[in-house]
């Protein structure tokens, strides 16, 4: 019986550690672990992510290698908009807006206005974009975010989500059902 007891143990021990190697391995970015929410591509190849604790990742070659870069925030960043592979736009909680015309190796901070959380921004060229945000928060800008100016959404809902097809039209989503 003492013998049984010992061979089980054995095989259960080898059968852990045989268990043990498979399943998921942290591949990209290595050792990045801060959760990731908003991503904006200018083409197969150029990528830039953003998320938590001022978190902002940039590939060049399409998502095989992820290279962290520094945005000068502990704010967390919920969105991305590039308009080609130097230009963009993250926003963030609190008012947060970083902009970079190099491709993100220098981001600087643009003054938004508000401390609201903000949810999405939409660029649809260098110079005009859209951030929408917590209680009805709608921002645009016409001169790359030198100033943003704020818009009268008629909601206090949440927006969470903009898109714009050129200057002049976009849409606006956001909590119960918002549709601007």
């Amino acid at each position: 019986m003492k013998r049984l007891k010992i061979t089980l143990m054995i095989i259960v021990l080898l059968l852990t550690n045989t268990f043990a190697q498979e399943g998921w391995f942290w591949q990209n970015p290595l050792p990045q672990g801060n959760s990731l929410f908003g991503v904006s591509f200018t083409d197969v190849n150029n990528g830039t992510a953003v998320g938590y604790f001022g978190t902002i990742l940039r590939t060049t070659d399409g998502g095989d290698n992820w290279v962290s870069q520094t945005s000068g925030t502990t704010d967390w960043l919920y969105a991305v908009s590039f308009t080609d592979a130097n230009n963009g736009t993250a926003v963030g909680e609190l008012g947060t807006i970083l902009r970079t015309t190099d491709g993100g190796d220098n981001w600087f901070s643009q003054t938004s206005g508000t401390t609201d959380w903000l949810w999405e921004v939409s660029f649809t060229d260098i110079n005009n974009g859209t951030a929408v945000g917590g209680l009805g928060t709608i921002l645009r800008t016409t001169d790359g975010g030198d100033n943003w100016v704020s818009q009268t959404s008629g909601t206090t809902n949440p927006l969470i989500g903009v898109s714009f097809t050129d200057v002049n039209n976009g849409t606006a989503v956001g909590g119960i059902g918002t549709i601007l």
